[in-house]
């Protein structure tokens, strides 16, 4: 936990973010704070240090499960880390990032797989890529009771037909197209909504558009929170590194130096010493 007084107080202090208070941050201006946990210590130091969202993204698939893309992420692996991240029993909201094919077949998979989120892994919302084409299955999952976070850009389980990671909706047509759909994922009972790799332009001007609200990454700063994956920012990601990221930290070259030392200690048998020993 911090070592700051006044962040342990405010955490003892703070209650559990639930879905509709996040329509009143909007309101009163105050900017959601999210980030991707994927594991226990990650959530937990997260939730000390006061953020509002806690994402379990299927971008675990790149950053901690080696695959190039999200695609191969199945459920099994989604609600094995959203179990690990909800056992830290955090304040923030925790959402489970739904995986490609676990929602696309119907509204009725989608429900099933949605549950299994909050029955199995004790998440507290959902999150789905899509506009149109998802709208039943939003309408249906929030029917049973289950928020959603809608996912409106750059979504990267489209990655194929998008024919790589690039800049959404640069276009007129497409801008008012991703207007309109995020019209739609409102009326359809989503809670909030993350804009990924759009103009930000774009991204300020669906946020006036909203009355629940956006959540940016590479959107702009004028969204009405931002959120960045947790390798990203604490310099962890040892892949290709997005122009909207910015570092926090440099922890893979501390992991990297600790690491070197330990092997050097034992390779000199200065480890263990005496005070380490039984």
């Amino acid at each position: 936990m911090s070592g700051d007084p006044a962040v342990r107080a405010s955490k003892a202090q703070r209650p559990r973010r639930m879905a509709p208070a996040f329509a009143e941050m909007k309101r009163r201006g105050e900017p959601i704070v999210a980030v991707t946990a994927y594991d226990f210590p990650t959530a937990r130091i997260a939730d000390d240090a006061g953020v509002d969202l806690i994402l379990v993204g299927d971008s675990l698939g790149t950053v901690v499960l080696g695959y190039e893309s999200t695609l191969p992420v199945t459920m099994e692996d989604m609600l094995h880390h959203t179990s690990a991240v909800t056992r830290a029993r955090p304040a923030a909201l925790v959402v489970g990032d739904m995986p490609f094919m676990s929602y696309q077949v119907s509204a009725e998979q989608a429900v099933l797989n949605a549950g299994r989120f909050v029955q199995e892994a004790g998440a507290d919302a959902i999150k789905l890529e899509g506009g149109e084409r998802v709208a039943e299955a939003v309408r249906r999952i929030v029917e049973t009771g289950i928020p959603v976070m809608g996912h409106l850009g750059l979504t990267p389980q489209s990655v194929l037909a998008f024919g790589g990671y690039r800049v959404q909706a640069r276009g007129e047509a497409d801008q008012e197209r991703l207007t309109r759909e995020a019209r739609l994922l409102e009326q359809c009972g989503c809670f909030s909504l993350v804009l990924e790799g759009i103009p930000a332009r774009l991204g300020a001007a669906v946020s006036r558009e909203l009355t629940i609200p956006t959540i940016g990454i590479g959107a702009g700063p004028g969204c009405d929170g931002q959120v960045l994956v947790s390798h990203d920012l604490l310099g962890l990601h040892l892949g290709h590194t997005p122009k909207f990221v910015r570092r926090y930290a440099a922890l893979a070259d501390e992991m990297r130096a600790a690491f070197e030392r330990f092997a050097g200690d034992v390779r000199a048998r200065r480890y263990p010493a005496d005070q380490e020993s039984y």
